[in-house]
């Protein structure tokens, strides 16, 4: 089985911001496979599981700030006794343009509280991650990631999401490589167009 963790903050107030486009691909995985999540306590996440992917998938949100989404990851972890390369963290990064996905295989947090809560909590930083460029702008990280997207970014950003989701799915099917391959190759031929 694998696990796919959907980073965001709970609550309305945070719906639809950038900080919270891992949500974003974890509802569209759950749409596309026609799956809704349901409230865990003892897990402190949604979840939703997908059959007919790979050997199984389960979808996940904490229900946690940010900054302590690493005890849901770890305790749904643990329950199904996964090993931190069978999860998947989706998160956004300012640091990466708006829309450009970058997939690794281990790695440092990067600045990002998420990603660190994660790493605290399962001990080790070897764990796959997709992140999401949200794009940085003055006035401050903590605004900008807080807030929503405007207008005229919203097309982009809800098609990487759809190309997120299906890396997601890739990494499911097949495993992080794979996903790495196809993804980054084509970001990178992107580029050179």
């Amino acid at each position: 089985m694998k696990l796919i963790v959907g980073l965001g903050n709970p609550g309305p107030e945070y719906s639809e911001t950038r900080h919270n486009v891992g949500f974003m691909v974890a509802e569209e995985l759950a749409h596309r496979h026609r799956v809704e999540f349901r409230n865990y306590s003892k897990w402190k996440a949604r979840a939703a599981k997908v059959t007919g992917i790979g050997d199984g998938l389960l979808l996940a949100q904490p229900t946690t700030f940010m900054n302590l989404s690493g005890w849901a990851v770890r305790e749904v972890a643990a329950f199904h006794k996964l090993a931190p390369a069978d999860l998947l963290i989706v998160v956004d990064d300012a640091d990466l343009p708006l829309g450009r996905l970058r997939i690794r295989r281990s790695g440092s947090a990067g600045g990002h509280n998420g990603l660190k809560s994660i790493i605290q909590e399962l001990g080790t930083n070897e764990f796959p991650r997709l992140r999401i460029g949200v794009g940085r702008r003055a006035g401050g990280l903590r605004n900008h990631v807080l807030g929503r997207f405007d207008a005229d970014e919203q097309p982009q950003i809800d098609a990487a999401v759809k190309r997120a989701a299906d890396a997601a799915e890739l990494f499911a099917r097949e495993d992080i490589l794979a996903a790495m391959n196809t993804f980054n190759a084509a970001q990178a031929d992107e580029d050179q167009a």
